[in-house]
Parts: structure tokens; sequence; C-alpha cells
């Protein structure tokens, strides 16, 4: 009890004395001081820890040492297995002078419509070869079946009957279109006009105005032009699988029958054409091209031609 006293005593007095020496906020200073010594040495701790790092750290970065493996590897070494290069047979016809070109359009059609967006979502190249590949047994097929057909009766019948046909429903809408008084109108309207009211009343059944005159329409044509000859040309399996045919099918409508079709229509390319047949005709280019801006007959055709 006594010891405890003398504590306390000695406790109290040791108080009073610091309070009256340095003040009554004393304490609170002292506490301060600590926790700024305490902080202080956590902060050189860190610094120094984080200098030291930094010197491992550059002093391993150039190490020689093999990276370490990702993955599980017996996972990974089946998956090496499994990416096999794959072989694509560039022949397609069996002529090189119609492959070459043919592969060419198939490599410019991938690059203008698939590749471009497909880099983009994965750098794997077996979805392209497999687009190649399909594209390339349906040209290998629509090869194969179209020397099964006799093409020398089209040629020589059906194609020229179609071609005069052309050319008489052309005529008649010029003929149309002198008799008709009214001048108001465009030209251009007038003569779309005729032409498609004489094909109707030559054809009977057939009028194809909505597919040469809206370029939506004419697509729309095109694509199921296309997806009826891909079900024709394609395995079972390769037309059933929605996504590769709706791909095929837009890259020949969009990539090759379309930039065709514009470019027959082109009259220029068709005046270069008919310049380039009669290179080695005895008749000049300026002279054939003026009799047929102003000729009307046959007959002096026939005559120039022979």
């Amino acid at each position: 009890m006594t010891l405890s006293l003398s504590i306390w005593g000695w406790g109290g007095l040791g108080v009073v004395l610091f309070l009256v020496t340095f003040g009554p906020f004393a304490i609170f200073y002292l506490a301060f001081y600590i926790f700024c010594f305490i902080g202080g040495g956590f902060a050189v701790t860190l610094l120094y820890g984080k200098i030291n790092s930094e010197k491992h750290l550059e002093k391993w970065e150039h190490s020689y040492l093999p990276p370490t493996q990702i993955g599980i590897l017996k996972t990974l070494d089946e998956m090496k297995l499994e990416m096999k290069p794959i072989k694509i047979d560039r022949r397609l016809t069996g002529s090189s002078f119609i492959d070459e070109p043919l592969q060419q359009v198939i490599q410019f059609a991938l690059r203008d419509y698939i590749q471009y967006w497909y880099y983009t979502l994965s750098e794997d190249e077996s979805f392209l070869l497999e687009i190649r590949q399909t594209l390339q047994n349906a040209l290998v097929q629509f090869s194969t079946r179209s020397k099964e057909v006799d093409w020398q009766p089209y040629f020589t019948t059906r194609l020229v009957d179609d071609f005069a046909t052309h050319l008489r429903v052309f005529r008649k809408a010029q003929d149309r279109l002198t008799d008709r008084e009214d001048k108001q109108r465009d030209i251009t309207e007038e003569m779309i006009e005729s032409f498609f009211e004489a094909e109707v009343e030559m054809e009977r059944k057939i009028c194809r105005d909505v597919v040469c005159t809206s370029h939506k329409d004419e697509e729309g044509f095109l694509r199921d032009l296309c997806e009826l000859l891909l079900y024709l040309l394609l395995p079972p399996g390769d037309f059933h699988n929605k996504n590769m045919r709706y791909f095929l099918r837009e890259v020949l409508a969009r990539g090759v029958l379309l930039p065709l079709i514009n470019q027959l229509s082109d009259p220029d390319y068709i005046n270069q054409f008919v310049i380039w047949m009669i290179r080695d005709s005895s008749c000049n280019y300026e002279a054939f091209m003026n009799i047929l801006k102003l000729t009307d007959k046959p007959a002096e055709l026939e005559l120039i031609c022979c």
C-alpha cells in the first residue's frame, strides 16, 4: 500500500513539474512529435525500398533467363498440333490463263470486303482460308458443270435472238419518243419509260424496269441469284451454314457481279471494246464511229463491216 502511494505520488509530482515547465499543451506536442517520428520513419523506409526495388528491376530487366510458359503445357502442346497449315489448291478451271485472273478476283474481294474488318477482331487466318476454299470449290463446280453444257446453240441462237430483241425494243422506243408531242419532260426519263413499255409489249409477261432502274432492287436480285448459284454449287453442309453463305453471297453480289455489270454498262468501256474489235479492220476509227452515229440503215453497216 505504501509502495503504490509512493509511485502515484512521484508520478503525480513528475506530471505537475512537466506541466509547470513545458506548459499545459506539452502533452499534445509530445504526441505530435511521436507521430511525426513514426510517420517519417515509415516514409523513409518506403522510399528506400522503392529505390532498391527499381535498381533491382533495372538490373534484371535484360536478363537472359527464359520466360515462364503461360498455360497448361499439355493443352498448349495439343493446340500446336491442331494448328496445321491449310494447303489450298489454286487450280480452278484447268487453264492457267483463266485461273490466275480468278484468283486475283477472289483475293481482291476478300481484301475489300472481309479482311479490312476481320483483322480488327482476330489474327487467325483459318476463317479466311475456309471462305477462300469454299469460293474455290464453288468455282470448280461451276467450271465442271459448264463443260457439260452445249454452248453452241445458246451462242448461235438464243443469245443472238435476245440481242436482236433488245435492239428492236430500243428502236421501237426511239420511234415512240420522236412521235410524242410532249417535249417538256426529261428526254432520259421519256426514253426509259418508252423502252420498258415496248419491252412489255414484245416480251409479253417480262419487264425488267424495277431491276434496271433501282439500285436497291438490282442488289436484291443479284443476292437472290448468288444464293441460287450457291445452292446449286456448294455442298449441303456449307450451304446450310448461314454465316458462310451470307458472306459468300455478299462477296459475289457486291464484289464481283455488280462491278462487272457496271463496267459492261459503261458507254466508254463499250466504245473502247468496239475499237479493240475493229483494230485490224480496214475502216478507221473515226469513220466507223461517225457511221454508227449517223446511219439508221443496217445495210450500210453490213457493207462497212464486210
